[in-house]
């Protein structure tokens, strides 16, 4: 998982310097002040309590008026990681802000940057640095995917899991995912297919136990208990992959070999049985079929009238 430890900038004058002329001051924390110089009383508290405030190409909104995407596909946060950014926020400023689209209900729903997010909300920022973007549901899922995928803040579980939710909520295909995603359609398949292992098995991908290549190899095993030891023997052995491999062959020929000896078993099994059958058959001259298993079977004699019966009776000892 990559860690964004480098400094995050110096504020939003960094953002909106690139040759376009700033109307806002560029002292560092310096107060955002409107381009009138008129600031009564009403006017500043109208502007402390808006929720959205235009800042350049940007607007500074209320983190209280922010709400986290239920689309996002991250689930695990480091606090270590929460804090590393919020002291960089804290000493240089916010380089990106977040992305955000706004509510029918005026509020705001986050589509990317839930880090930087919590780290602003851990220093008690009252407002965050936005980009409000127009997005539909389906887009603004997309949108938050495509930003933890580029950024390789996924653990291969939550990449799944977010794709898997993807095309159930929104009713699309691998391929459509897969366009939507820039990423080829195996890619996807292959992501997907970790959601078919046992739960233990995909527990320890989602912790970094198992990596994607391991988890490739278990999937090459159709027996779910078989993974699941095999997953067990990877992390207590600390089994590379080239080494789970090699135990995925082990299982496989042992699993053969079984196989073939009680194909032969059957087999040897089969030709006994084919053997009695043609001695019946022989001894009534009569079409004989026997049924075997080790617990149960039957006998099927045919004849043909009741003279060929009675002569079958006969040869049987049983008197009518």
């Amino acid at each position: 998982m990559a860690k964004e430890h480098k400094s995050l900038g110096r504020g939003l004058d960094s953002i909106i310097s690139g040759g376009i002329k700033k109307s806002v001051p560029t002292q560092k924390n310096a107060p955002l002040k409107p381009a009138a110089k008129a600031d009564t009383k009403s006017e500043t508290s109208s502007a402390e309590k808006s929720a959205q405030t235009p800042m350049g190409l940007f607007s500074e909104i209320l983190i209280e008026k922010i709400s986290v995407s239920p689309y996002q596909a991250r689930k695990e946060f480091s606090e270590d990681e929460i804090a590393q950014l919020a002291d960089s926020i804290a000493s240089e400023g916010l380089l990106q802000p977040i992305i955000v689209r706004k509510l029918q209900n005026g509020t705001f729903e986050l589509i990317a940057g839930e880090r930087r997010l919590r780290a602003c909300q851990k220093l008690g920022l009252k407002r965050i640095a936005s980009c409000v973007q127009t997005a539909s549901n389906a887009s603004a899922a997309v949108k938050g995917l495509i930003e933890n995928l580029q950024r390789s803040n996924l653990n291969p579980m939550e990449e799944a899991q977010g794709i898997a939710a993807l095309i159930a909520n929104f009713n699309i295909t691998q391929e459509a995912a897969a366009n939507r995603l820039g990423r080829p359609r195996s890619t996807i398949a292959n992501s997907l297919r970790l959601l078919t292992l046992p739960k233990e098995v995909q527990g320890l991908i989602a912790t970094g136990n198992l990596s994607h290549g391991h988890a490739k190899v278990l999937l090459s095993l159709n027996d779910k208990t078989q993974q699941i030891l095999l997953a067990r023997k990877i992390v207590e052995g600390q089994l590379n992959v080239r080494m789970a491999e090699e135990a995925v062959n082990r299982i496989k020929n042992e699993r053969d070999r079984s196989t073939n000896g009680t194909a032969r078993s059957q087999a040897a099994q089969s030709a006994v049985v084919r053997d009695v059958q043609k001695k019946i058959s022989e001894r009534l001259n009569a079409a004989v079929e026997l049924k075997h298993t080790p617990k149960k079977g039957k006998i099927i004699i045919e004849y043909f009238g009741n003279e060929d019966l009675q002569r079958i009776l006969e040869i049987l000892g049983v008197d009518i």
